[in-house]
């Protein structure tokens, strides 16, 4: 027979001893669901943070490759900028005479332009412009005359932007 079980043989005095151990053992087990449920609850959010954290990871690893391809060429673009200063001072100095040597210039510096430009890179030509700190570099100012006041009148050097980062500011005049 079994301990559970009940004796009819047994005295009524035995009885409750009985049902005290089968409510025991029942309140025993309803604890041990109660802490298997908590442990259970607590595995299933651990899974899902540790889930989360994962695409966090997958998404910052994603957005550094694309940062890294769009920015990959920074230094060689940065080193060709006294190229196009080189380029532009030979044009300026050919001033306005058509000639073969400043027509192949002009055509080597608008070549060299769409190349660079594929890869992202824009020239900062500001002449006209209202005077932007983030993106110009003011080396001095003059009386404005026809000009508004804060409006660059003259651009020393230009400057260059790779995406949406500044390589290099443009040296510019700015109308008092």
């Amino acid at each position: 027979m079994n301990q559970n079980e009940v004796d009819p043989q047994q005295s009524p005095e035995e009885t409750p001893e009985l049902e005290l151990i089968a409510v025991e053992g029942e309140e025993q087990l309803r604890a041990e669901l109660a802490t298997l449920r908590d442990e259970l609850e607590q595995l299933r959010t651990e899974s899902l943070r540790e889930r989360a954290d994962l695409e966090n990871q997958r998404k910052r690893l994603a957005r550094d490759v694309e940062t890294a391809r769009k920015y990959a060429n920074e230094r060689l673009l940065g080193d060709l900028l006294p190229v196009f200063d080189s380029l532009d001072a030979g044009l300026a100095a050919a001033g306005e005479h058509a000639d073969p040597l400043k027509d192949g210039l002009e055509l080597t510096y608008k070549q060299l332009l769409k190349t660079v430009s594929d890869y992202g890179l824009t020239v900062l030509d500001p002449t006209g412009q209202t005077f932007d700190p983030e993106s110009h570099q003011a080396i001095s100012q003059v009386e404005a005359g026809e000009a508004e006041s804060g409006i660059v009148v003259q651009v020393f050097q230009k400057g260059y932007r790779l995406n949406d980062r500044l390589l290099r500011p443009a040296l510019v005049v700015v109308a008092q």
